[in-house]
């Protein structure tokens, strides 16, 4: 971990990613970001329902409505690049997860932004930043046919 990069985590279900390890990466392999589409990622992840009082809906991705700091969300700075990461499941394209930048994404959807810059992550340095939460560092679970 560089100075610069305090310890960050992102967790999603078995998987735990060290953020500041991938803001590492990028400050040693530096890359142009590309636009993420604000509408599309904050349905994905549930931030288009986060202030629905309708508690007969969850997101499966993406906070929980008493766990997201809204304040905090809406004080984030839309021009820092949120970060994500490509998971490789056997027998598809990789796909794509945002590990850093939720609050940043709200607070984009809120206030209409349609894109922010993201940089993304390849999968060999997606595997570089993702530990289970059960296996240990460096250990991650096989998805898909043996």
């Amino acid at each position: 971990m560089t100075p610069s990069h305090r310890e960050q985590w992102f967790h999603y279900h078995v998987w735990v990613f060290a953020v500041h390890t991938a803001m590492s990466l990028i400050d040693a392999a530096p890359r142009p970001t590309r636009p993420l589409d604000v509408p599309t990622w904050a349905q994905a992840f549930g931030l288009t329902r986060i202030d629905n009082p309708d508690t007969d809906t969850i997101a499966l991705l993406g906070p929980a409505p008493d766990a997201f700091d809204r304040d905090y969300a809406m004080s984030t700075d839309l021009a820092k690049p949120v970060i994500v990461a490509h998971l490789l499941i056997d027998g598809v394209e990789p796909s794509p997860l945002l590990i850093d930048g939720t609050h940043r994404l709200y607070r984009a959807w809120r206030e209409g932004v349609p894109q922010l810059p993201a940089y993304l992550l390849t999968v060999a340095e997606s595997r570089q930043v993702q530990q289970d939460r059960w296996l240990g560092p460096g250990r991650t679970w096989r998805i898909g046919p043996r």
